[in-house]
């Protein structure tokens, strides 16, 4: 199998299991969602010491440790993964699936105005009648409902400054996962230290619940070197398509498995947003497919 049809089925592993999140994390709905964090982050780090190890690549994350500034950076970049993975899992727990779709949705939307605000990118027309289509709808679920859906808001821009901080230190995803959740975990630990000396059950207290929080080491490390995977044989736009997987997993989990049925003003919000993926996406497809014609034009013969 060539190395664009591995990549679409890397992809497709990736996005699929992340578009099956709440269904995994609905396991330990009983659990506190900090102590689910605690949990993920002690057990994500068993996982990506068992795959840094098979890879040898102990060397790589020590180096990586030893300068600062590249620490400093993948403190931040922690720091917005966690509350991204913090607020996931409260919102699954507490039945706000549908709002966490949405800020998925957002996503892509929320790193084009990173793009402009902190990398000085410039964008074309379409890209911005994008972005405004989506602040649009966001704006008028908060005039309606009269509060912000702060749970995508939350997630759409703690996942867009992480990528941020990522792209600005490209570093081998399994070695910043590595860095990153050792970061972490001496907090998490801290933490479930005090939870069991206030009476907390071990493991949730139960048989498929502490199955559920072992298995979140490896639910939260294999898509991520699936992902690494695809992005290392996909173009970007092929990825970037693809992306819309998980979300659409989460809309459809949240409405047709959990019965969180969109009013009118969320579906106002949902479709402007749709409305501007589709745009911008559309302009994104123009734009390459012009590049390429002119570069066949220029090119000799």
């Amino acid at each position: 199998m060539d190395g664009p049809r591995r990549g679409i089925l890397f992809a497709l592993g990736a996005y699929g299991v992340w578009g099956l999140f709440p269904a995994f994390w609905k396991l330990m709905a009983a659990v506190p969602p900090p102590e689910v964090l605690a949990y993920r982050v002690v057990w994500t780090v068993a996982m990506v010491a068992v795959l840094v190890s098979w890879d040898r690549r102990w060397g790589e994350v020590l180096s990586l440790l030893a300068i600062r500034r590249h620490v400093m950076v993948l403190a931040a970049s922690t720091l917005c993964i966690s509350v991204n993975w913090l607020v996931f899992i409260a919102a699954v727990g507490h039945g706000n699936v549908l709002e966490a779709s949405m800020g998925y949705f957002l996503n892509p939307l929320v790193n084009v105005a990173l793009g402009v605000v902190v990398l000085k990118e410039r964008l074309r027309l379409a890209q911005w009648l994008a972005v405004g289509l989506a602040v649009a709808g966001v704006a008028q679920l908060a005039m309606v409902t009269g509060q912000a859906p702060w749970v995508a808001l939350i997630l759409a821009g703690t996942f867009g400054f992480y990528g941020l901080l990522r792209k600005r230190l490209p570093v081998a995803p399994l070695t910043g996962l590595t860095v990153e959740t050792l970061l972490m975990l001496p907090f998490a630990l801290a933490y479930l230290a005090w939870r069991l000396a206030d009476g907390a059950p071990l493991m949730g207290g139960g048989l498929p619940v502490a199955a559920a929080l072992v298995a979140s080491g490896p639910v939260t490390a294999v898509p991520l070197m699936w992902f690494a995977a695809a992005a290392a044989r996909l173009r970007y736009a092929t990825l970037g398509f693809l992306q819309y997987i998980a979300p659409t997993g989460h809309f459809l989990l949240a409405v047709l498995a959990y019965g969180e049925i969109p009013g009118p003003a969320h579906m106002v919000t949902f479709a402007a947003i749709w409305a501007a993926i589709l745009l911008y996406t559309a302009d994104s497809w123009w734009a390459h497919h012009r590049v390429k014609r002119r570069l066949a034009a220029d090119s000799p013969g």
